[in-house]
Formats: structure tokens, C-alpha cells, sequence
């Protein structure tokens, strides 16, 4: 799958808001202002292809992943598809994004599957959702915050991850002693550990190539929090 000149535009402009909300002092807005500028329009979102991330694909048809009896969360939902695709496993999802603009548009596209879309702050989440999903997905969330933010975010979305549970995330990846100034800004392994510090397991650990020239490598990585699970 090649990469559209639409996509690699909305590549630089998602760099130019976020870097101007940076200079501001707001981290996160410019999500919002994205998805409100592109009036519904996809291919003005960088990350969206209205179809599941395939990398996450690839891994949970290679595993056979089924979610019936399981709750899962989606983090940063986007447009939703993920969490669509999850539904259709069987699990009962509640997926979550920053920018109301984008939730909205996820009800418009899959409002006739059983997925509870909200919005909500990966920094300020309700109480109720700590430790209490069977899977957690982050896709691309981590990626494109500063930083300074990602430390807590990595601690905020182990925090979601019930006993017994299991998180997948799906990144970009780098080198530990990569300096590399792109946006999204890649994860390393070292970053990545910090899910270890904070109490859960890492299960699997596996690179795929991207669709980019040269190719950017995607990490997805399994991790488990040790306990009987809750089963809801």
C-alpha cells in the first residue's frame, strides 16, 4: 500500500498544528482543530483509513483473538475503527479520543455496532475505567505526544489494564540511539520498558515494515498484568 500525496499532506499539517499548539503550551488541541478542519473529509487525517490498523490486524489474525465474556478500551479511537473491528471479535468495546469532532464522526460511521464512543482525556479519565478492561489497544496515541508528556502517558494507559488483562500497542519504532527529529516521533524500546516499570509483562514482542520509502518499522507488543483477570 503506497502512501497517497492527500496523506503526506495531512502529514504536515498535523506537524504544523501540533507544533503550534507545542509553542502554546497546549499539547493536545490540535487534535480537535485537525479533525475539525478536515469537515469529514479522511483523507485529511493522517491516520485514518477507515478500515482497521493493519499491523494489529496481521497480529490478531495470526492469534486467533476472540473478545466474547472480555471488555476492551480503544485509546485515541480516531474514526473508530479499531474498536469497529473489535466489536465484530466479540468484545464489548468502549472506545475514547480527545476531540469530540472525532467521536462524533466515529457514531456517524459505525453508530449500528455496539460500541460505546465517548470523549475523555487519556490524562483525566473516568475513575471507573481503572484497571478495568480485559484488552486495551493504543494505536499511534503515544507516538505524536512531546517528550515530556510520555512518560504518563504510558503510565496512564497501563493504568486501564484490569488483572489478568492485556494491552497491544502499535507504533512507530526506533532505535534506542536514534535521535531522529520526525513527526510522529517513533518509540523506543527503551520508552516502551516503562510499561514493564509499571507493573505488567511483556509477552511478545514483534517488527513489521511499513509502507513508507524506506520503510518505517511498526513495533507491536503484547503485554499482560499478572492476576486471574475479572472477566467482564
Amino acid at each position: 500500500m503506497e502512501i497517497s500525496d492527500d496523506k503526506e499532506l495531512a502529514r504536515v499539517r498535523a506537524r504544523e498544528l501540533a507544533q503550534a499548539a507545542a509553542a502554546e503550551g497546549n499539547y493536545l488541541d490540535w487534535f480537535e482543530r485537525l479533525y475539525r478542519e478536515a469537515a469529514g473529509d479522511d483523507r485529511k487525517i493522517p491516520w485514518a483509513d477507515l478500515e482497521p490498523n493493519r499491523f494489529f490486524r496481521s497480529w490478531a489474525e495470526q492469534t486467533g483473538l476472540r473478545g466474547e465474556g472480555r471488555s476492551a478500551l480503544v485509546i485515541g479511537c480516531g474514526l473508530g475503527d479499531d474498536a469497529a473491528f473489535l466489536s465484530d471479535l466479540g468484545f464489548k468495546v468502549t472506545a475514547f479520543d480527545i476531540s469530540q469532532t472525532a467521536v462524533d464522526w466515529a457514531r456517524r460511521l459505525y453508530g449500528a455496532k455496539p460500541v460505546r464512543f465517548e470523549k475523555a482525556d487519556l490524562f483525566d479519565p473516568p475513575k471507573q475505567w481503572l484497571g478495568a478492561f480485559d484488552f486495551v489497544l493504543e494505536v499511534y496515541t503515544i507516538q505524536p505526544l512531546p517528550d515530556e508528556m510520555r512518560r504518563r502517558a504510558i503510565d496512564a494507559v497501563a493504568d486501564f489494564v484490569a488483572s489478568g488483562g492485556q494491552l497491544v500497542v502499535v507504533t512507530r519504532g526506533r532505535d534506542d540511539d536514534d535521535e531522529t527529529e520526525a513527526f510522529p516521533m517513533p518509540l523506543s524500546r527503551r520508552e516502551l520498558n516503562r510499561f514493564v516499570e509499571k507493573g505488567l509483562r511483556e509477552k511478545e514482542f514483534h517488527v513489521m515494515d511499513g509502507d513508507e520509502e524506506p520503510p518505517i518499522p511498526r513495533f507491536v507488543i503484547v503485554y499482560t498484568r499478572p492476576g486471574d483477570g475479572i472477566g467482564g
